[in-house]
Formats: structure tokens, sequence, C-alpha cells
């Protein structure tokens, strides 16, 4: 359909396309039990994503305890190695997902990625999940100095991609922030690892489920 709206649809990762909560999870609480402190639990984790592997690791030391920048240096590694063997053990895509960007396709949109997660790691779960012939392009939290909330990452994703007009997906307050600096409308999913409630995110639109996608995105650039 040569009238759809958009001609790239960039998604954040964590908690919009796959729930990676599980292994994120077991990977934090690996380095976190190496380092002599308890484990967390995995819902705390949900809120504890989005802005990066090292900040995640951060997060889980403050929730148990002191936290600097020599127990993250130690504590980095431990986690990277468990994750990177561990990367899909539990991950799965949201339900809908595969039929949504299917339906972008078939509509002629360039799939992307902007994500806080590091880029081979995104690729590397990318590929687990098989979707490595679906994104035109993924822009990582160290593929440039800056990260999301900054808009640079979302303006070189659109430049990698080729430009037109695009619009953003993601969960979290680093998405919507990154995608309005960077002119994007965004639509924010009701179910992702927000840490604060959706309707604070101050996204365009917000979508209970991937079916609502399409629909929202064509009224979004009507």
């Amino acid at each position: 359909m040569a009238d759809f709206p958009y001609d790239l649809v960039i998604f954040d990762l964590d908690g919009t396309l796959a729930d990676t909560a599980p292994d994120l999870t077991a990977a934090l609480n690996h380095a976190l039990v190496a380092l002599g402190r308890p484990a967390v639990p995995a819902e705390d984790v949900r809120h504890m994503v989005g802005h990066g592997a090292r900040a995640l690791l951060r997060n889980g030391l403050a929730a148990t305890g002191e936290v600097n920048e020599a127990l993250i240096d130690q504590g980095f590694p431990i986690f990277l190695a468990y994750y990177q063997t561990h990367i899909a053990d539990s991950t799965n895509a949201f339900e809908g997902v595969e039929t949504a960007l299917s339906a972008l396709e078939a509509r002629g949109v360039r799939l992307a990625i902007c994500t806080n997660k590091l880029e081979g790691l995104a690729r590397q779960l990318v590929d687990a999940l098989g979707w490595g012939a679906r994104f035109d392009v993924i822009v990582g939290g160290d593929t440039l100095p800056q990260r999301k909330p900054d808009p640079a990452p979302v303006h070189e994703t659109i430049a990698r991609a080729g430009g037109g007009r695009a619009a953003f997906v993601g969960d979290s307050i680093n998405d919507v922030d990154a995608a309005h600096a960077a002119g994007l409308p965004c639509v924010a999913l009701t179910f992702g690892f927000s840490d604060r409630p959706p309707e604070q995110l101050g996204a365009d639109v917000l979508i209970d489920l991937f079916d609502a996608l399409v629909p929202a995105l064509e009224r979004l650039g009507g």
C-alpha cells in the first residue's frame, strides 16, 4: 500500500519488540551474586532496563547496597560474559510483533532498531530471534558517543536507513524523549519496561497490543 504515511518505522528493542527481562535478570543476578549481593526479582529488573547494560548493573547494585564505579567495573565483565552466552534462553518476541512487522513490510515500510543495548548484543539477539533479515539498520547504545534520550542515535538511524518520513515505537521515557527531540512522532507500549506509568511518558499514542500498531501509525500520519 503506497499511501502508508511512513517510509521508516524505528523500534526500541528491550521491552518493545521482545521481553528480554528473564535473561537480563539472570545475567544481572549472576553478576550480583558473584559480587556478594542478593539477587533481585525479575519484576524489579523490568523497571531498571533502558539505559544500557552498565546502568542496569548500577541499578542492581544500588538496589542491594552500596554502588561505585569500581564495583561496576568488576561486575560488568561477569554480567556481559553470562548474558552473551544466555542472551535468548528465555527471551521471546511480544505477542503480535511478527504480524505487525510483516504488515509494515507489506506496505513497503523499512524497519530499523534504535536501542541503548550495546550494538553487538542487539545484533546477537536479533539474529537469535530470527530477525536478521527484517531490520535494515541497528543502532546501539555504543554506536555513537550519545545514546537515547539524546536524538543523535535516532538521526543516525534515519540516515543509515536512507531517510524518509519516520516514526518511533518504544516503551520508555528515553524512547519518547529521543523521538520527540528528533522531530518524530512516538507510539509507546503500555506493557514494556517503563520506570513510570505509560500515561506519563508523553507519547503521541499508547497501544496495549501490537495488533493496534499499524492503525495507530495510520492515524498519526493521517
